[in-house]
C-alpha cells in the first residue's frame, strides 16, 4: 500500500468529485445513457449511441470554469479534488495523442485536465483524476452500439485477442499521458474494472507503470486485484472498512449534470453524511456536476457553501481526526483528537446527552464547540467504583442549552485529562 493512503489520504475527510464530459451539453448523465440508462436509475436516461456522441462537437465550455469549481472546492474545506479526466463514453478530457475523440479534436489548443490541475494547485487542494479502464467508443474495446443493449456487466460482446492487444497499448498510452504531463497527482481514480478479469486488464502491469511515473501517488480499488483504499458508492457503510477509504455521493441523484433531477439532498444531509464518515475513519468525496458551459448549478454551490460554513466553526471535529466513542458509549458519530472527543449530533439533542465508559474524574471540560461555551455536566458510577477505585469508568451528562444547538449539526468538545 503507498504510504500516502496512510498518510494525507487517511485524514484529508473532505474531497470533492467532478463528473462531466460533453454529455452535459444536453443534460445527460455521464456515459450511461449511450448504453441504455444507468441500471440502477429510477427514470434512467437513453438515447442511441450515436445521438450520444454527437455532442462532443459542440462541447465549449468557457476558459476559467475549473478556478471557480476549486474556489467553490476551497470553501467548502475540500482537502483534494477528482476530475473525470475520461468517463467510460471515451471522451478525453484532455488532447491525446492515441485517440482523436476528446478535446484535442473539438478544442484545440485547451486542455481541460491541465486547467483543472492548476486550479486546484492554486487553491491549496490535491489534485487527482479519474480513468475508466472500459471505452464505450473505442473500436478494438469494441465500441458499444445499440444492438447490443440491454447492457450487462462484463457480458458485452468480447474483442479478438488483436483487438484486445491494440486497446491494451492505447489504454497504456492514454495512462501515461495523464500522469506525465501535468506534474504530480496525488491520486488516481479507476472505475470499470468490472468488465474484465485482473489478468485480462493486465492489472499488475498497469500498477507498476502508474508507481513508477506519480511515486507518490494513491489508487482506488477499481483496477481489479490493485489499490491502496477502499470506495463504497452512495452510501456510507455501517462499519468502516479494514483500510483507508472513501465514500463517493452525489448531492441529487445523478453525477453527470441533469435538469430533470431536482432529489437534492439538503445541506443538513450533506453535513451528516460528512459526520458520518469521519466518525468511522474514511473521506466523504461530494460529487459536482458543472454544466456545459463549466458554470456549477446554483443548487450545488448553496450546498458547498452551507458545508463550508458549517465547517468553518467544527471542522477541527472532523479533518485529521480518527474514530471516536463505541456505539454503546454514545448514542451517535464521534471523532477524536488525542484526548479530546468531538461528539457529532446529527440528532437534535433534549436536555442533554450521556458518554458511558470514560473515565469520569478526569473529564476536565465539556465544550460547545463552535462558540467555545462551557457545558454543565455530572457524572456517576457505581457506588463501589466511586468508593474504591482511584479511577471509575462512569458515564457523563452533559446539558445541552437550547441556545447552543446549531441548526445543522451541533458539536461538543469532551476532553479527558491524564
Amino acid at each position: 500500500m503507498a504510504a500516502e493512503a496512510s498518510g494525507w489520504f487517511a485524514g484529508a475527510r473532505s474531497g470533492i468529485f467532478v463528473h462531466w464530459s460533453h454529455a452535459s451539453v444536453r443534460g445527460l448523465e455521464v456515459s450511461w445513457p449511450l448504453v441504455g440508462g444507468a441500471p440502477w436509475a429510477e427514470r434512467p436516461q437513453s438515447v442511441p449511441a450515436d445521438e450520444y456522441h454527437a455532442t462532443a462537437a459542440s462541447f465549449a465550455p468557457r476558459p476559467g470554469a475549473a478556478r471557480e469549481w476549486m474556489r467553490a472546492a476551497r470553501r467548502a474545506h475540500a482537502r483534494y479534488a477528482v476530475l473525470t479526466a475520461k468517463h467510460h463514453d471515451g471522451f478525453a478530457l484532455f488532447p491525446s495523442g492515441a485517440a482523436d475523440f476528446g478535446v484535442g479534436a473539438t478544442l484545440p489548443g485547451r486542455d481541460l485536465v491541465a486547467e483543472f490541475v492548476e486550479a486546484a494547485r492554486a487553491e491549496g487542494i490535491r489534485p487527482g483524476l479519474y480513468f475508466s479502464l472500459p471505452d464505450w467508443h473505442h473500436p478494438d474495446y469494441p465500441a458499444f452500439r445499440d444492438e447490443h443493449r440491454p447492457y450487462s456487466f462484463g457480458l458485452r460482446p468480447r474483442p479478438t485477442p488483436e483487438q484486445w492487444e491494440r486497446y491494451l497499448a492505447f489504454l497504456s498510452t492514454q495512462l501515461r499521458e495523464i500522469l506525465t504531463r501535468y506534474g504530480r497527482i496525488d491520486l488516481l481514480w479507476f472505475d470499470g474494472g468490472w468488465e474484465r478479469r485482473a489478468d485480462e486488464w493486465r492489472s499488475s502491469e498497469l500498477e507498476r507503470m502508474v508507481r513508477e511515473l506519480q511515486p507518490e501517488i494513491v489508487l482506488n480499488d477499481r483496477l481489479p486485484g490493485v489499490g491502496d483504499y477502499d470506495t463504497p458508492e452512495q452510501h456510507v457503510p455501517d462499519r468502516a472498512p479494514g483500510r483507508p477509504w472513501e465514500t463517493c455521493l452525489t448531492m441529487n441523484e445523478t453525477w453527470g449534470w441533469n435538469p430533470d433531477d431536482h432529489a437534492w439532498k439538503s445541506p443538513r444531509d450533506l453535513v451528516h453524511a460528512l459526520c458520518e464518515t469521519a466518525a468511522r475513519g474514511g473521506n466523504l468525496l461530494l460529487n459536482v456536476s458543472p454544466r456545459a458551459d463549466g458554470s456549477l448549478p446554483p443548487e450545488q454551490l448553496e450546498r458547498l457553501d452551507a458545508i463550508g460554513s458549517w465547517l468553518d466553526a467544527h471542522g477541527e471535529a472532523i479533518f485529521d481526526t480518527e474514530p471516536g466513542l463505541e456505539p454503546w458509549q454514545f448514542h451517535g458519530p464521534s471523532t477524536r483528537r488525542g484526548s479530546r472527543f468531538f461528539l457529532l449530533l446529527v440528532l437534535r439533542p433534549y436536555e442533554s446527552v450521556a458518554v458511558r465508559g470514560v473515565p469520569i474524574r478526569r473529564i476536565a471540560a465539556a465544550r460547545e464547540l463552535r462558540t467555545g461555551r462551557d457545558l454543565e455536566f455530572t457524572t456517576r458510577c457505581s457506588v463501589p467504583d466511586r468508593i474504591f477505585n482511584r479511577d471509575p469508568l462512569g458515564e457523563v451528562s452533559i446539558r445541552i442549552p437550547e441556545d447552543s444547538i446549531d441548526p445543522v449539526a451541533t458539536v461538543v468538545e469532551l476532553v479527558v485529562g491524564d
